[in-house]
C-alpha cells in the first residue's frame, strides 16, 4: 500500500483529536460526580457546587490553556432531549400582522382579501408569506396596485416606496422589513432563553423562512416557557436617575444589611456549628471525594479574604459602585456585576427591608448584554429608572417609532442611529428631552436596557440621532430593536415536544443496552466468520470507527440522539459490509494461486469499486434525510453521514495497516474458519431461470400491500396530521378503554388510548383545539388531562405535580408544521429515487441499471408500507406512520441499493472479461458469486437491528422493526427484482436494435 506513512499519521491525528474532544465529556461527567458526591442527593448542594467551580479550570490541556467547568460544558458531547429530557419548541413569527402594519391596517377590500387568500394557499405550501400575498393580490385583482396610498403608499413607508412603483418592487421591500422582523424576533428570543437559566439551551432558525427552533435542555415548567416565548417584547423609553443622585441610597441598603447580617450572626453560628457536627458524623460512613476536598482546601485562603469584604460590604462586594477614577461616574448606570452575581443582587434588591430604602418612584434593570469594555464579557451594569407616570408605565412605547436605521454622525466616521417618530410620539419626545436635558433616557425592552442615551438638548420633530455605538453593527442592532416597536410580527408555538427527565434516562439505558449488545454480536460475528486473522483486524477497525464517530460528533458540536445511536448501532452493522466485501475478494484472489501479498493488494484494489459506489448511494440517502429531516431524524442522518466517511477510512485503511503489519512479521492471516470456509460457496442457482417466479411473488406482495393501504390505509402519527400526544404513567395497570372514556367526559370525544411500554404507561392521542392558539388553550388540555386521569393517577399527586412527573413525554404539532413535514416526507422518498436513478444511469452508463434500482426501491417501500397498514392495532408496539418512518424508509432505500450495486459491479465486471458468453449466465455467475457476500453483510445488520429492536426502548421499536422488514425485502429485491429487470430491459433493448439493424 502506498502512502502507508501518510495515512497511519492521518490516523493518529484523527484519534489525537477524538481524543481530545471527548475528553471534555470526560471532565464535565466527573465534576457533575463529585457535585452528586458533595451534595449527598441534595439537588440544591450539587447546583452549589457546579456553581461555584464553574469558572475554575478543571482541565490543564498539556499546561498549553486551561479550561473551565463552565467551557468544558460548552464543547462536550450534546446529548439530545429524547436522552435526557427537556422541551423542543418550533415557533412561527406571525408575518400577517406584521404585513397589516406596515399596510397602516387597509381597509382596502383586495387588500383583506389577498390576506385570507393567502392564509389559505399557506396551509398547502412551504413559500415565506409575503410571496403568498403577492400571489394571491394577483389573482383578486390583477390590476391593482400595492404602492396604492390605501395600501402600503402610506407615511410610514414614503421613503422605501413610491407612488407607481410596480408590485414587486413593493414585494420586495415588505420582504425586507419581514426578514427584519423576523430577525429581531429571534434575537429577543435568544435574550429571554439566556436570562431563562437553563443549561446549554439552543436556539436556531428553520429551513423555512419565519421558524424558530429551541431546545431547552431540563425544563420541568411547560407553562413557564410558553408564557416567556409567546409572551409581548414592548419596546419603552424611560427617564432614568443619575449615578450621583442614586448612589447615597445604595450607601444606606449595604449599611442596612451590615445590621441585618450582625443580627443573623449567632443564628448562622449555631447552624455551622451543627452543620459541622454533622458532617464529621457523616464523613466517616461516606467521604467526600478527594477532588472536592482538594478544590475547598485550595480555595479556603481566598475565601477567607472574600468574606471579609462580604461582611464589610454586602451590598458593594457583588454590586460595584459605578466609579470614573475617585468619583461617581455620571450616566443612569448605578453599578456593575458579575453575570454569576446578578441573582445575588436580585435577591437582595428584592428584601422588603431594602425595597423600603429605595424611592417608590424607582425600578432597577441590567444591561441586556455586557458592555465592549466588559472583560471577558462577564460583566453587566444596573441601571436606575424613574416612574413618573402616575400608571407607573413608560411615558413613551416603541409604537410610535415610525423608522430607525443606522447612520453615520456629522464626521461620517461614528455610527449613529437615526430615529423617526409619528406626531403623537414626536410630541411626548420634546417634552421629555426638554426635562430631561444632561440626563439619559433609557431604552428598554423586555425589562432590559439596550441602550441609555444622554441628552444634549430638546430634539422636536420627532427626528433624533443616537450616537455612542462603538460599532457598526451595534449601531445596526439599536436600530432593530427601535423598529421591532410593540413586535407587530409575534412569535407561536406551533409545535412542541417535551420528554421528562426519567424517560430521557430510561432512553439512555436502553439506547446503551442496545449499542452494547448490537457492537458485541458483529465482532463475535466477523470472528466466527472470518477467524482471528481478517476478523480480528475488522474488529481494530470497528472499535476505532466508533471511536472516531464519538469524537467527529463531539468536535461539530453536533447532537446525540436516541435515533442517533441507531444510525451509529446500523453504520457498524453496515460498515461490516466493506470488509467481507474486500475480504471475500482477497479469498478469490488466494484460492486462483497467488500470494498473500499480492492477494490482499489485488482484493482491495478489486472491492474498491463497489465499495464506493454502494457507500455514495447511502450517502445521497442520508444527504436528502438531513436536508428534509428535523430534531432527532436529522441526528440520525448527521451520525449516518459521519459513519459512511469514518467506515470507509477504518475499513480501507485501517485493516490494511493490520493486514500488512502481519505480513511484514512473516504471517499469513487467515480468512475463513473451518466452519465458513465453504458455506455458500460455488454455488450455482439459477436466479435468471426463476425471475417470473418471483415477479408473481412480488407482484402478489404488491397488490396485498396496496390492498390493505387503499382501504385500511395507514395509521398516520401526529406528524402528519397535527394533534397533541402525551406518555402518561399511571399508578397501576388500567384498561386503555376505560382510561379513553374518562378522558371523554372532558374532551368532548375519546381520545385515541394505547398501552406504551410499560403496563402502566399510556399514550393519549388528541386533535382537542389542536387549530386553536395561544398559552391558555395549552393549559386547558393539561388541566382536563389531569382531570380525566384522576382516578388513575396517585392519590396525593396535583396537577403540579402531574404536569411536571405524571407526563413523561409530551407533542404537538400544528397543522401547518403537519403539512409542510407530509410534503418533505414526499420529496424527500422521490428526491433519493430520483438521484440514485440519475447516478445509477452515470455509473454504469445505462439506464437499464437504474430502472431495475429504482424498481426495487419502489418495491422495497410499497412492501413495508403494506405490512405497517397490515399489521398496525395488532402488534403489541407503536406502528405509526412519522418522521422516524420516513428516515426508516430511506435507510431501507440505501441498504438496498447499496446489495444492488454490488451485484451490478460484479455483472459489469464480467461483461468487460467474457463478452462473448450469454449474458444470462454472466447474470447468474455474478449473482452467485456475490451471494456470500449478501449472506454475511445481511445476516450482521439482521442480528444488530434485531438486539435495538429487542433492548433500544418503545420509542424507536416502530422505527427498527421498518428497518428489519426493509433489510429482508431489500435483500430479495437485489437478487430477485433489481437485477432481472435490468436484464430482461437490456435484452428488449438489444432485440430492437438488432431489429432495426436487420
Amino acid at each position: 500500500m502506498q502512502n502507508k506513512g501518510a495515512i497511519r499519521l492521518l490516523a493518529i491525528l484523527f484519534a489525537l483529536v477524538s481524543l481530545y474532544q471527548l475528553y471534555f465529556t470526560y471532565k464535565t461527567r466527573s465534576v457533575e460526580a463529585d457535585a452528586r458526591q458533595y451534595g449527598k442527593g441534595s439537588a440544591v448542594k450539587e447546583a452549589a457546587y457546579l456553581d461555584s467551580i464553574a469558572d475554575q479550570p478543571v482541565y490543564n490541556f498539556f499546561g498549553i490553556t486551561k479550561f473551565t467547568y463552565k467551557e468544558c460544558k460548552e464543547l462536550e458531547l450534546n446529548l439530545g432531549l429524547d436522552l435526557k429530557g427537556g422541551m423542543n419548541v418550533t415557533m412561527e413569527v406571525d408575518v400577517v400582522d406584521l404585513i397589516k402594519s406596515l399596510a397602516n391596517h387597509s381597509t382596502d377590500p383586495t387588500f383583506n382579501k389577498a390576506i385570507e387568500r393567502a392564509k389559505k394557499m399557506q396551509l398547502d405550501s412551504q413559500d415565506d408569506f409575503v410571496s403568498l400575498f403577492g400571489k394571491a393580490f394577483e389573482e383578486v385583482d390583477p390590476s391593482a396596485q400595492l404602492s396604492s396610498p390605501d395600501i402600503f403608499g402610506n407615511i410610514q413607508l414614503k421613503d422605501k416606496i413610491k407612488l407607481g412603483d410596480s408590485n414587486d418592487q413593493v414585494l420586495k421591500v415588505i420582504k425586507h422589513e419581514a426578514d427584519i422582523a423576523i430577525d429581531n424576533t429571534f434575537n429577543i428570543l435568544r435574550t429571554r432563553i439566556d436570562r431563562f437559566g437553563v443549561s446549554q439551551p439552543n436556539i436556531t432558525k428553520a429551513d423555512i423562512s419565519g421558524r424558530i427552533v429551541i431546545e431547552l435542555p431540563g425544563i420541568k415548567d411547560p407553562k413557564r416557557v410558553r408564557k416567556l416565548l409567546q409572551g409581548t417584547a414592548a419596546l419603552e423609553f424611560w427617564e432614568t436617575y443619575e449615578n450621583q443622585e442614586f448612589y447615597p441610597y445604595l450607601e444606606k441598603i449595604n449599611q442596612e444589611l451590615i445590621v441585618l447580617n450582625e443580627a443573623n450572626t449567632k443564628l448562622d453560628s449555631d447552624k455551622e456549628t451543627k452543620a459541622k457536627k454533622e458532617e464529621a458524623k457523616d464523613s466517616k460512613k461516606n467521604k467526600v471525594s478527594e477532588a472536592v476536598a482538594k478544590s475547598e482546601k485550595a480555595a479556603k485562603k481566598e475565601q477567607l479574604s472574600k468574606k471579609e469584604i462580604a461582611k464589610r460590604y454586602p451590598l458593594f462586594s457583588v454590586l460595584k459602585p459605578n466609579e470614573r477614577g475617585n468619583s461617581l461616574a455620571p450616566g443612569s448606570a448605578v453599578g456593575f456585576a458579575f453575570l454569576k452575581d446578578t441573582a445575588k443582587v436580585n435577591k437582595i434588591l428584592a428584601m422588603p427591608k431594602v425595597k423600603a430604602l429605595l424611592p417608590r418612584d424607582c425600578k432597577l434593570l441590567w444591561d441586556v448584554k455586557p458592555p465592549r469594555w466588559a472583560k471577558d464579557g462577564d460583566l453587566v451594569r444596573l441601571h436606575a429608572i424613574k416612574i413618573k407616570t402616575r400608571n407607573r408605565q413608560a411615558p413613551l412605547d416603541g409604537d410610535v417609532v415610525v423608522d430607525a436605521r443606522q447612520t453615520f454622525g456629522d464626521s461620517q466616521a461614528d455610527p449613529t442611529v437615526s430615529m423617526t417618530m409619528n406626531g403623537k410620539g414626536a410630541k411626548i419626545w420634546a417634552r421629555l428631552t426638554k426635562e430631561n436635558k444632561g440626563r439619559c433616557i433609557a431604552i428598554v425592552l423586555d425589562n432590559y436596557v439596550y441602550s441609555s442615551p444622554h441628552v444634549n438638548s430638546e430634539i422636536t420633530g420627532g427626528r433624533s440621532e443616537i450616537s455612542g455605538q462603538e460599532t457598526v453593527n451595534e449601531a445596526k442592532d439599536l436600530a432593530n430593536i427601535l423598529k421591532s416597536g410593540k413586535l407587530p410580527a409575534p412569535a407561536k408555538i406551533i409545535s412542541e415536544e417535551i420528554v421528562g427527565p426519567s424517560l430521557g434516562q430510561e432512553s439512555i439505558q436502553s439506547g446503551m443496552w442496545s449499542f452494547i449488545i448490537a457492537f458485541g454480536l458483529v465482532l463475535a460475528y466477523m470472528l466466527f466468520f472470518y477467524s482471528s486473522g481478517a476478523g480480528l483486524a475488522a474488529n481494530l477497525a470497528l472499535i476505532t470507527n466508533l471511536f472516531f464517530i464519538f469524537g467527529i460528533l463531539a468536535s461539530l458540536g453536533a447532537v446525540l440522539t436516541l435515533p442517533g445511536i441507531a444510525g451509529i448501532v446500523l453504520t457498524i452493522g453496515m460498515s461490516v459490509d466493506a470488509n467481507v466485501l474486500i475480504f471475500e475478494r482477497i479469498q478469490e484472489e488466494l484460492k486462483s494461486g497467488k500470494g498473500y501479498q499480492l492477494a490482499i493488494k489485488e482484493g482491495y484494489n478489486n472491492a474498491y469499486s463497489a465499495i464506493i459506489d454502494g457507500n455514495i448511494t447511502t450517502l445521497l440517502t442520508g444527504i436528502i434525510l438531513y436536508i428534509f429531516g428535523e430534531g432527532p431524524i436529522k441526528g440520525f442522518a448527521t451520525t449516518l453521514i459521519i459513519g459512511i466517511f469514518s467506515s470507509l477510512f477504518c475499513a480501507i485503511f485501517i485493516t490494511r495497516l493490520i493486514l500488512d503489519r502481519k505480513l511484514g512479521k512473516g504471517k499469513n492471516p487467515s480468512f475463513t474458519t473451518g466452519f465458513t470456509a465453504n458455506w455458500l460457496r460455488n454455488t450455482n442457482i439459477n436466479f435468471i431461470g426463476a425471475r417470473k417466479t418471483c415477479y408473481i411473488i412480488s407482484g402478489v406482495m404488491l397488490i396485498i400491500s396496496i390492498g390493505f393501504l387503499t382501504t385500511r390505509g395507514l395509521n398516520q402519527g401526529i406528524d402528519f396530521t397535527g394533534g397533541r400526544t402525551y406518555v402518561v404513567q399511571l399508578e397501576k395497570d388500567s384498561s386503555v378503554e376505560k382510561v379513553a372514556s374518562a378522558l371523554a367526559t372532558q374532551f368532548g370525544s375519546a381520545p385515541e388510548v394505547k398501552t406504551f411500554g410499560k403496563a402502566n404507561q399510556v399514550k393519549i392521542a388528541t386533535k382537542y383545539k389542536i387549530n386553536d392558539k395561544g398559552n391558555e388553550v395549552d393549559d386547558e388540555v393539561e388541566a382536563l388531562l389531569y382531570k380525566g386521569l384522576k382516578p388513575y393517577l396517585p392519590a396525593n399527586m396535583n396537577e403540579k405535580a402531574f404536569i411536571e412527573d405524571g407526563i413523561k413525554m409530551s407533542q404537538k404539532v400544528g397543522p401547518t408544521i403537519a403539512d409542510d413535514i407530509r410534503q418533505a416526507a414526499v420529496w424527500s422518498i422521490l428526491l433519493a429515487l430520483l438521484v440514485i436513478f440519475i447516478y445509477i444511469r452515470i455509473r454504469f452508463s445505462r439506464w437499464q441499471y437504474g430502472l431495475g434500482a429504482v424498481v426495487a426501491l419502489a418495491h422495497d417501500t410499497i412492501i413495508v408500507l403494506g405490512l405497517f397498514s397490515m399489521l398496525y392495532g395488532i402488534l403489541p408496539f407503536s406502528l405509526e406512520i412519522d418522521q422516524a418512518f420516513i428516515a426508516a424508509i430511506l435507510t431501507v432505500v440505501g441498504y438496498s441499493i447499496n446489495d444492488t450495486v454490488v451485484v451490478f459491479d460484479r455483472i459489469r465486471e464480467y461483461l468487460g472479461l467474457h463478452p462473448k458468453r450469454k449474458t444470462s449466465e454472466i447474470t447468474n455467475e455474478a449473482l452467485n458469486s456475490t451471494l456470500r457476500r449478501t449472506f454475511s453483510t445481511s445476516l450482521s445488520t439482521l442480528v444488530v437491528l434485531l438486539a435495538i429492536f429487542i433492548f433500544g426502548g418503545t420509542s424507536i421499536q416502530g422505527f427498527t422493526f421498518a428497518l428489519l422488514i426493509g433489510v429482508v425485502v431489500g435483500t430479495y429485491s437485489s437478487l430477485f427484482i433489481a437485477t432481472p429487470i435490468a436484464y430482461d430491459t437490456s435484452n428488449k433493448v438489444n432485440a430492437v436494435v438488432a431489429k432495426k439493424k436487420k
